[in-house]
């Protein structure tokens, strides 16, 4: 039960529901990534002040469907149901650095998630593979197989890519995330957030929404705020896994109150 999106970067693919997200090239974490040019002028000109309706939109168009979709059903909330625990694979000290930065801020960030960085991968439910770019092709091939793998890179050419696998009730078991650690600090940082924060379920990227890193025309390389209004109502509790739209809109005006305040306060906002 898999989907592909061609044009955001989103391949599911597997038996029971792997959804795999591709992060396309671009010219981003508290600390190390406001010191980067890149991102700093992002972070000055980014818009912070939403409605309802304009979160409400980007959720449901983000949390919902796929923009290709080969098996099973998209209809539904996909979402961790427990605790998350990322294990990163590599030899790049500097890199895992920084994606230790990256796994702090979303936890910090998104208040009923428990997300945690892991020494060893035994226990871990999201595995990131670091890898040089000239050995993505081999490693996608290793994960999907090599006709997958082919068709994604005459397609979409990635840089980074994620995937999940999720039950029948629709909770997320576990996440594959490979990420290139050697295209420069934007371009890792933001591939890191973007297919992190898309293999905890927000898969269905969207070019009608101009504030969302899940919008292919979209570069953050930070967690901005716009999407942690997202993450934020995804996983709150009374969000679960396998609601369907109707059941998600009768609980999203008081779910939204309070991911309203928890935002505003975790970054400060002005009212």
């Amino acid at each position: 039960m898999s989907a592909l999106n061609p044009s955001s970067s989103v391949l599911r693919a597997a038996l029971l529901a792997v959804a795999v997200l591709i992060c396309m090239p671009d010219v981003g974490v508290a600390g190390a990534a406001n010191e980067l040019p890149a991102i700093s002028s992002r972070q000055r000109a980014e818009k912070k002040n939403f409605t309802d309706a304009e979160i409400m939109d980007g959720f449901l168009k983000t949390a919902f469907g796929a923009e290709y979709h080969l098996a099973g059903r998209v209809d539904r909330i996909r979402k961790f149901d427990g605790p998350v625990r990322v294990y990163a694979e590599s030899d790049r000290a500097d890199r895992k650095a920084q994606l230790a930065k990256v796994v702090a801020d979303i936890g910090k960030r998104v208040q009923h998630l428990d997300i945690a960085m892991i020494a060893t991968s035994d226990a871990a439910n999201v595995r990131v593979k670091l890898v040089r770019d000239r050995d993505l092709f081999r490693t996608i091939s290793s994960f999907y197989g090599a006709e997958k793998a082919r068709e994604i890179r005459s397609s979409l050419d990635p840089q980074c890519l994620s995937g999940f696998r999720k039950n029948d009730n629709f909770e997320i078991e576990h996440s594959d995330v490979i990420l290139t650690v050697d295209n420069g600090d934007f371009t890792f940082l933001d591939c890191a957030y973007e297919e992190l924060l898309q293999s905890l379920g927000p898969i269905n990227d969207t070019a009608s929404v101009p504030w969302t890193m899940f919008n292919d025309n979209v570069s953050m390389g930070y967690f901005d705020v716009y999407d942690q209004y997202i993450l934020n109502v995804l996983y709150d509790p009374r969000i679960k896994p396998g609601m369907t739209v109707a059941e998600v809109k009768e609980v999203l005006p008081a779910v939204l109150a309070d991911v309203r305040a928890w935002v505003k306060r975790v970054n400060d906002l002005k009212d």
